[in-house]
């Protein structure tokens, strides 16, 4: 298992360099100059020139690329061309929350999800399959931004239920030391703190969620449906087994094999398609800020920025990895 982990580790690097590369260059195809969009349309040619001096930006693209590669691997990610900040101060503070979006995003998606699918299975031919079949080809096909949208105008603004954006009330004043807001309210004892980050973070969850969650609900049902035909669940109700415990102990450990690597996937995939959500519902997080990024063009936080989510993909992959052997004993890596 150790040789395992170490040889993925080793295997990140060039899907990193590989990263990095990519979107080294894609970026500098982009039409725009950071140094026009830093000093101004109205600033004079003279000023643009000093602003791409000061930028590294009239150095020849091949020195600029090694510069970049040394700076990446060495964890030097720089400044912020925008904002002059440190970017690894930058990304703690805007990536933590947007982790705590999708932690909670896969949390709605898991708790509905995977229940939904399972009964689906068991009762095959039923309402219940079709109204979950039929709710999830409408969670996949729905863009998450109107589901954004029509969520913030009947549950916010038409019943007031919930906050229209934002993350937190401008009433409670929670000292940042993890930047997680959940976390932060708990570590300063502020309940009433604590419960307003968790109303401001539900309809974002759950706008976040759908798609994962139609994912997952589709995946269970036919990974149920083909465990439920296998001959050991057949020899198990021989046996005497109670229906229940023939699909919580038999069943649903080996249907779990396809719905965790789909969880995986879905999970990097929550991070990026939080871009819209955390738009959509003005809060602070990884994805404002990286758009904000493109438009002012500041290269060196939308490269930090692509390389770190990477990198959590690439982590997330080896953990799946790792939960197969957790869930099925015949599967080894040594």
């Amino acid at each position: 298992m150790r040789t395992y982990i170490l040889r993925r580790i080793v295997q990140t690097i060039p899907v990193l360099f590989g990263v990095a590369t990519v979107v080294f260059f894609a970026l500098r195809l982009i039409p725009g100059d950071p140094a026009v969009a830093l000093a101004g349309e109205k600033a004079s040619a003279e000023e643009i020139e000093r602003m791409r001096e000061e930028l590294g930006l009239k150095r020849p693209l091949p020195v600029q690329y090694v510069e970049f590669l040394e700076r990446t691997f060495t964890l030097q990610l720089g400044r912020s061309i925008r904002t002059g900040g440190d970017i690894r101060q930058e990304l703690i503070e805007n990536f933590a929350p947007t982790i705590e979006l999708s932690i909670a995003a896969l949390l709605v998606a898991l708790v509905v999800g995977l229940p939904a699918g399972i009964v689906a299975a068991i009762r095959r031919r039923s309402v219940v399959e079709y109204l979950t079949m039929v709710a999830s080809l409408v969670g996949i096909c729905m863009p998450v931004f109107w589901i954004g949208l029509m969520l913030i105008y009947w549950l916010g603004a038409r019943a007031g239920w919930f906050p229209l954006s934002g993350t937190i009330s401008n009433t409670y004043d929670v000292p940042a030391v993890t930047h997680f807001y959940t976390l932060d309210a708990l570590l300063a004892g502020n309940l009433d703190a604590f419960k307003d980050v968790l109303w401001h973070l539900a309809l974002p969850a759950v706008t976040l969620s759908t798609i994962t969650m139609a994912i997952v609900s589709r995946m269970a049902r036919s990974s149920m449906l083909e465990v439920l035909g296998s001959d050991y669940l057949t020899t198990a109700r021989a046996k005497g087994l109670a229906e229940q415990a023939v699909i919580l102990r038999h069943a649903l450990k080996n249907a779990m094999i396809p719905v965790v690597t789909v969880v995986g996937l879905q999970l990097g995939a929550l991070l990026s398609g939080a871009v819209l959500t955390e738009t959509v519902f003005g809060r602070v997080g990884i994805g404002r800020y990286v758009v904000t990024a493109i438009t002012a063009r500041d290269y060196p936080v939308v490269q930090a920025t692509v390389l770190i989510v990477a990198l959590f993909v690439v982590i997330i992959n080896l953990v799946v990895d790792l939960l197969y052997a957790a869930l099925d004993p015949r599967i080894r890596y040594d």
